[in-house]
């Protein structure tokens, strides 16, 4: 018999255990990325995080002979059911020792609490939502993770299927390298062509004007990936708040708005991979964490594309293509000889071709799992 109990985590004490457990399962895993302690509290904090204005969160510490030996949290997002007509909850921040019934706990808790809130089906991992850290890492387990990328054990898979899930969706993570992208022949031809035809200009962002600049990524953001599978809009105040955390980070010359006539059509964020840094921080960025990410920033030769998208009407113009070889261009200008395009739904053939054309490598898989409840 499993003596394995579960607790509500509510006082700061069990905050506190929540944020630091994972330390207990990487200690010995040269791959891991110790996330900064200071997002993992701002990624729970339901009085501060504008996501839990639509949202509901509960979180678990499973704990055996006093130790505490996995977590979990479940999580009711309105936003994603409203906009995918879904009536799904979602499981997210597990973590958990080696065992099925460790698992099985931390899961059946979950469960409970979803089940509560009507919801008839258990998907993630999401940390809290497809927005953030997202799935289980199911291939490429000898490379750290890039820059708000997961890094999971792979008996993770093992704990989730062993208690009944199924998968939902595979995410694709593809590795690009700077002169095998400029030999495609394919790329910058279509690029040149509908860079002629459709008249587009793409311009570095202006972060002096960062204002008027970030309410035109509001105007393509959600618009630009609405019909994807499982996508969540994000509110003003989300991308607000995202805005202020990254914009330290963000350098103009990656980040790229295309207009046509002026109009904004599409805009990529490109940051580097500062995972090279936080990795050696141990979860804390303060007080020379911070100083660290922007002094040694430019040693890393690795980026991520994090968002790259054309709104519904201009899409299928090969303006994804014109997006493309401009980030590699200047990428490669300050330094970055190294990108990983992520996270792709594995059905996403629009994306997934795009990034084979530019000589893109699949190096890593992510599984997203679901479970009726």
């Amino acid at each position: 018999m499993s003596n394995v109990t579960v607790k509500i985590a509510t006082t700061k004490k069990d905050i506190k255990a929540f944020i630091k457990f994972p330390y207990s399962i990487y200690r010995d895993n040269p791959y891991w990325v110790p996330p900064l302690n200071a997002d993992i509290k701002s990624r729970i904090d339901i009085e501060k995080n504008p996501f839990y204005k639509h949202a509901e969160r509960e979180l678990f510490l499973a704990e055996r002979d006093g130790q505490i030996v996995g977590r979990i949290g479940a999580i009711k997002n309105d936003l994603h059911n409203e906009h995918n007509n879904d009536n799904v909850g979602f499981f997210g921040f597990f973590e958990c020792v080696d065992d099925q019934d460790v698992a099985n706990a931390l899961f059946d808790a979950a469960k409970a609490w979803l089940k509560t809130k009507g919801f008839n089906a258990m998907r993630g991992p999401a940390n809290p939502s497809s927005n953030d850290e997202y799935g289980l890492l199911l291939e490429g387990f000898d490379d750290s993770p890039r820059l708000m990328m997961a890094y999971t054990p792979k008996y993770y898979l093992d704990l989730c299927e062993g208690y009944g899930f199924k998968k939902e969706k595979d995410l694709y993570a593809y590795k690009l390298e700077n002169k095998k992208v400029i030999s495609s022949e394919k790329l910058a031809r279509v690029a040149d062509i509908a860079k002629r035809r459709s008249g587009i200009v793409i311009r570095s962002a202006n972060l002096k004007d960062f204002k008027p600049e970030l309410e035109k990524i509001k105007a393509v953001y959600n618009g630009a990936w609405a019909p994807n599978w499982g996508f969540v809009p994000m509110t003003d105040e989300e991308i607000d708040a995202m805005a202020k955390e990254l914009k330290p980070l963000v350098e103009p010359q990656i980040l790229l708005i295309g207009e046509i006539e002026g109009k904004p059509i599409g805009f990529a964020l490109v940051l580097r991979d500062y995972n090279f840094i936080i990795k050696k921080l141990k979860g804390k960025l303060y007080p020379f964490g911070f100083i660290k990410l922007f002094t040694q920033r430019k040693k890393v030769p690795w980026a991520r594309v994090l968002t790259l998208g054309v709104i519904p009407e201009y899409q299928k113009r090969g303006l994804d293509a014109v997006f493309y070889w401009e980030v590699v261009n200047r990428a490669y200008k300050i330094g970055i000889t190294f990108g990983e395009a992520s996270w792709i739904l594995e059905d996403n053939e629009m994306m997934n071709r795009g990034a084979q054309v530019m000589n893109g490598e699949l190096y890593k898989k992510y599984r997203i799992y679901q479970i009726n409840i």
